[in-house]
């Protein structure tokens, strides 16, 4: 199956892991909203640096829990 050219049966699983990464880094922000110190501007990268922005959160973000 193709769209303009691309093979989506490449591109589908990468985008499906893209939607399970951003929604889970979503429900961990917000179950530990008041616990985090810039929930904001954590919910600003998960959600606007795309793929990185979660990968981010839970590299550096959730160190903050323990502080």
């Amino acid at each position: 199956m193709e769209f303009a050219g691309i093979n989506l049966a490449l591109i589908l699983p990468i985008l499906i892991l893209n939607l399970v990464l951003l929604i889970t880094a979503l429900v961990d922000l917000i179950r530990h909203w008041n616990v985090r110190k810039n929930a904001i501007i954590w919910l600003v990268v998960i959600c606007f640096i795309n793929t990185i922005g979660p990968v981010i959160y839970f590299i550096f973000g959730r160190k903050e829990e323990f502080k």
